[in-house]
């Protein structure tokens, strides 16, 4: 239900299993791009998410407006949003308790905060040393749980840094258990520069299971060096239900050098379609709302269901 004909197939025999889609396209899609994307435009990808059958979403980031100007109108996209979506994930991205306490304000329905695993980049990222956005957690953790709204962590750089290089994952796992700590309502692994292979993805999120086989966890992928959709893929073979991805493979971090787009929405959802995954969401609508967004940003987006169209195609009459 929800899928488009051409991704309904898939390997006869394979027990389907649900895997929930985290739509990031007008947050962490839009926010590295050079050509400024207006109000109505963020609002009308929104939507067109929405009607493709999304149903949790990072719709903003609520940062300081001088360091990531994509994000400056982050009240009015709530604005515009909340009165007509309140019941669906409506999630605001916040990199301190300053911005969770904005993004409450403003109605989102979920917050991500997000901690970084590495002092260089939590500090060109965020200004604070990583130890200081974990102490920060129980503050964000506060203002959720007296708003009676659900909350996640990101735990950025997961897989390596881009000053620092590799990140141990025993530092991960360390940090996980002292998120643990503020009970969140799930906890998400972020291969911030797209860095990660699929071993190393499947041997964290087991170990990270192991510390709370409860826990709701969720992979964050960008699609840097071509791994994203196996890493995806390793994710759910390691226990994972929920995945962020973005329209179109749109994104990058400002403050991540040659970071490059997420793991495009229509790409992973054709892919676990074939593969006998239920997503939920409607491939055609995915397609049309990146082929959209193309005209909105003036370049070709990089998703290859964008230009190669699904497979198999209809035959025409």
């Amino acid at each position: 239900p929800g899928l488009s004909r051409s991704s309904l197939f898939c390997v006869r025999d394979v027990v389907t299993r649900a895997i929930q889609i985290v739509e990031v396209a007008p947050r962490d899609g839009l926010q590295n791009e050079k050509t400024q994307v207006s109000t109505a435009d963020k609002i009308s990808l929104i939507e067109r998410a929405i009607h493709a059958g999304v149903t949790r979403m990072e719709v903003t980031s609520f940062v300081n407006p001088a360091r990531v100007p994509q994000m400056a109108d982050a009240e009015a996209v709530m604005a515009a949003i909340v009165p007509r979506f309140s019941h669906l994930g409506l999630i605001g991205l916040a990199l301190n308790p300053r911005g969770a306490a904005r993004a409450l304000a403003a109605g989102c329905t979920e917050i991500n905060y997000v901690v970084v695993a590495s002092d260089s980049f939590a500090l060109r990222n965020q200004g604070r040393s990583s130890q200081d956005l974990i102490a920060a957690t129980a503050e964000v953790a506060a203002l959720c749980k007296a708003a009676r709204v659900p909350w996640s962590v990101s735990i950025a750089a997961s897989f390596g840094c881009p000053f620092e290089g590799e990140v141990d994952p025993d530092h991960v796992l360390a940090i996980t258990k002292t998120l643990l700590a503020e009970q969140p309502d799930e906890i998400a692994f972020a291969d911030t520069i797209g860095c990660a292979v699929p071993r190393q993805v499947h041997d964290l999120i087991i170990r990270a299971r192991k510390l709370a086989p409860t826990m709701k966890w969720r992979l964050h992928l960008h699609d840097t060096r071509n791994t994203a959709i196996a890493n995806a893929l390793a994710a759910i073979d390691a226990g994972v239900d929920v995945l962020d991805s973005s329209i179109g493979g749109t994104g990058g971090c400002p403050f991540a050098p040659g970071a490059t787009g997420n793991v495009a929405t229509e790409d992973l959802t054709w892919t676990l379609g074939r593969s006998g995954y239920r997503t939920g969401l409607d491939l055609d609508g995915l397609i049309a709302t990146a082929k959209w967004l193309s005209t909105v940003l003036g370049k070709q987006v990089a998703a290859a269901l964008t230009r190669a169209g699904p497979f198999p195609k209809p035959i025409e009459a």
